[in-house]
Order: C-alpha cells, then sequence, then structure tokens
C-alpha cells in the first residue's frame, strides 16, 4: 500500500518562498509508485493541503488528516520542507511528536539547537570544533560597538542569530555602520549575532544517515561574485557552486570527518547541510541547516548527483528509516 507523505512547505519567516521552491521541487521527484503526495501549506494556524487531485483541503490538525470526497486520509509521513520558523527550530517536530507521526528532520531539541547559531556555536566549541568568535546582541540590549569590535575586529558578519536564506545579514567594514547593521537584522530576529570575519573558501558539506551509515557527500565550493554568499548570490545566480571542491584531499577529508562529527554528538536525522570557511587549511563551523534547500538551484541535489544518487533515492531512504 503507498504511504500518504504530507510535504510541508511555507512558513512564517522571510524564507517561505524558498520552501515553497523546495517542496515543490522534491514533490515533484519522489517515487509515484510508492507514495501519495500532498504538499500542505502552513502559514500561522491555517494549514491547507493540495494535491493532482484537489486543492485547498483544511487539515485536521487533532490528528493530521483531511476528507476527500468523503474519505477521511490520514498522513503516514511529515516531509518538512519548511526552512526558518515553524519547520526548523522544533516547533512542528513537537507537534508530531505529540501525536506520534514520523517526520524527516532532527529532533526538536536538536531543531530548536542548530536554529540557533549562538547556541550552537557554543554546543560543538565544547566538542573542539572551531568556529569564528562571536558576539550576541538581543532587542533592548544596548549596543555597544567599541565592544563588540574588541571581540569581533573588523570586518564582521551581522546575523539574525534564527534565521537563513541569507536575509538580514550584513558585512561590516567600518564602526559607523555596525549599529545600522544590527537594526537590520533584528527585524529579522529577536536576537543577532555579530561574527569575525575569517578570511578564505568558503565550503558546504551534506550528510545524511544511510542505513545506519553516515555519508557524507562530496562537498561544493561557493564562490560568490557579491562580497559574501548572500540571498542575490544563492538565488539568482550570482554565484559559482563547484562540485566537488577546489581543496585539498586533506581538507576536503577534514570537512567530511568533522560534518559526520557534527552530525553524530548532535543526533541529526533526515540530511543536513553544514557550512564552513577553510582558513590557513582549517574548517571553520559557520553553521548548519538541519532543513536544507531542496529547489533545482539548492545544493544538496549537486552534491546528490555528483555522489551517484537522486533526490528520490535519498527520500526513500530517509522515509523508510
Amino acid at each position: 500500500m503507498k504511504k500518504n507523505i504530507a510535504i510541508l512547505a511555507g512558513g512564517d519567516s522571510s524564507e517561505s518562498v524558498i520552501s515553497l521552491q523546495s517542496a515543490e521541487q522534491v514533490r515533484k521527484l519522489l517515487n509515484k509508485e510508492k507514495y501519495n503526495t500532498y504538499t500542505v501549506y502552513v502559514k500561522g494556524s491555517e494549514w491547507v493541503v493540495t494535491s493532482d487531485q484537489f486543492c485547498d483541503t483544511i487539515v485536521n490538525k487533532d490528528d493530521f488528516s483531511f476528507r476527500f470526497n468523503n474519505d477521511k486520509i490520514k498522513f503516514d509521513f511529515a516531509l518538512i520542507m519548511i526552512h526558518g520558523t515553524p519547520g526548523e527550530d522544533g516547533k512542528l517536530q513537537s507537534y508530531f511528536d505529540l501525536i506520534d507521526i514520523p517526520y524527516s528532520t532532527s529532533s526538536a531539541l536538536i531543531s530548536a539547537v542548530t536554529f540557533n547559531k549562538y547556541i550552537c556555536k557554543a554546543v560543538l566549541d565544547y566538542e573542539g570544533i572551531k568556529s569564528a568568535k562571536a558576539y550576541l546582541i538581543r532587542k533592548g540590549d544596548k549596543i555597544n560597538t567599541k565592544e563588540i569590535i574588541a571581540k569581533t575586529g573588523l570586518p564582521c558578519f551581522v546575523k539574525p542569530n534564527a534565521g537563513g536564506s541569507s536575509f538580514g545579514i550584513s558585512k561590516v567594514k567600518q564602526i559607523e555602520d555596525l549599529e545600522n547593521a544590527i537594526l537590520t537584522a533584528l527585524k529579522e530576529d529577536t536576537e543577532v549575532i555579530i561574527e569575525e570575519f575569517l578570511p578564505g573558501t568558503e565550503v558546504t558539506s551534506g550528510v545524511f544517515n544511510k542505513n545506519g551509515e553516515l555519508i557524507a557527500l562530496p562537498i561544493t565550493e561557493i564562490v560568490s561574485e557579491n562580497e559574501f554568499f548572500d540571498y542575490d548570490a544563492k538565488y539568482n545566480g550570482k554565484s559559482n557552486e563547484i562540485t566537488p571542491a577546489r581543496v585539498g584531499e586533506v581538507v576536503r577529508e577534514k570537512v567530511k570527518q568533522i560534518s559526520k562529527l557534527i552530525y553524530k554528538k548532535l543526533n541529526c536525522k533526515g540530511v543536513v547541510r553544514v557550512d564552513y570557511m577553510i582558513n590557513n587549511e582549517e574548517p571553520y563551523f559557520i553553521e548548519i541547516n538541519t532543513v536544507p534547500g531542496m529547489s533545482e538551484e539548492s545544493i544538496i541535489p549537486q552534491q546528490l548527483k555528483e555522489y551517484g544518487m537522486t533526490v528520490s533515492e535519498m527520500y526513500d531512504i530517509i522515509i523508510n528509516n
């Protein structure tokens, strides 16, 4: 019997547009002989399910089901493709845990930890994983630019502490620009992380669990036409993504081993993408994405192709795990 797969898309963050692209791409690629696929659009408290047979049916969140032609259809699996809240911060995971529906991502706790860049860096620092020096500002805090620069130096990056797709990120080169950059980031989140700038080569590494074996996919080098790998570079073709990355074998293996270590230590599930800056032949952790993009422009599909696996095959493994 076919499994009923809910592909959750949308969400309540600036990344909702990217989420819809990822969900549509995954829906096209999933094996139609194994799965009945439905897209569930999540926005606030109202969830709407659509498929090739119908559109705009309200989801019953009591048991994660809906009605079609007087039949009650209950979902067997939740494939979370929501970048940002509530798909990447543990909220949806908590809901599915309560009603006992398996899902495609890490647990609620791990999703919450990894979504918070500052806390995640602190956890991984305890495991000996290197990352850039950082300073945290919360909404309402007094902004002491001199104190921040004493910690991070210039230039530095200013980012929403919980967010993705490079919304609200600035590269600050002069101290007089720092406060405005922080205020811009605070439009996306109530916390802002300021990190030192590390020159080097940016790479990213995909990892997933293949029947008990951790697979580190071929790493990708990111060469942005802009100051950094911002939204324009990610989604509007202003970057060159090279898989496999043009780094030496020693660095490549370091990145893969660290990525698998992070996956294991954090007890991740599904597929994740870990970003690094290679500085003096050493990988410095940037962040981890527990719901990586899966649109046509996204990196994980590129890495899977180089590895010799399709997106459909990977999700078969994740669903059956």
